[in-house]
């Protein structure tokens, strides 16, 4: 067994309970904010569906250097949209770590501003910590804009609320 393939067994959890999130969010209510300061409902949820696609950079690239890549938002028009983005993304993701050596995942991979260095660890650390607990947060977020609009919240690690055992 390789070092990557207890994380793609993460990944492919975490996407499942995702998906179902994303699936039941009413497209009508993506410009809803639960503050000022927060994004809205449609912004957080398209960021959700994106964050997969760092999966290729980390893989391929010794670094990310925000000074020099451009980022533009996926701005999801409808539920759909979010769909089809989380699937193209997770798919496109676990084809490139599926069959990775432990090599490659052991390789340091720097996040830069510029010449600071935000970060840099392995590879392996990057996909679990950078790419998927952020994957994970914004879905905690994503479960109390749910709650707050009277969306059914699906289980997740249990039953939730809204679905019981």
């Amino acid at each position: 067994m390789n070092l990557i393939d207890p994380i793609i067994a993460e990944f492919e959890y975490e996407y499942i309970s995702t998906r179902k999130m994303l699936e039941r969010l009413p497209s009508e209510s993506f410009s809803w904010k639960p503050h000022e300061k927060s994004m809205s409902l449609g912004r957080l949820a398209g960021h959700i569906s994106e964050i997969f696609k760092w999966i290729l950079p980390v893989i391929n690239s010794k670094e990310l250097n925000f000074a020099t890549e451009k980022y533009e938002p996926f701005t999801p028009k409808s539920r759909e949209d979010l769909i089809e983005a989380l699937d193209k993304s997770f798919k496109k993701g676990i084809s490139e770590m599926k069959g990775q050596s432990d090599e490659n995942m052991l390789k340091l991979w720097a996040l830069k501003a510029g010449d600071h260095v935000i970060f840099e660890m392995p590879r392996i650390g990057v996909l679990r910590g950078f790419v998927l607990k952020h994957f994970i947060h914004h879905r905690g977020q994503l479960s109390v804009y749910m709650r707050l609009l009277d969306i059914p919240v699906p289980s997740i690690y249990g039953p939730s609320a809204d679905e019981q055992a």
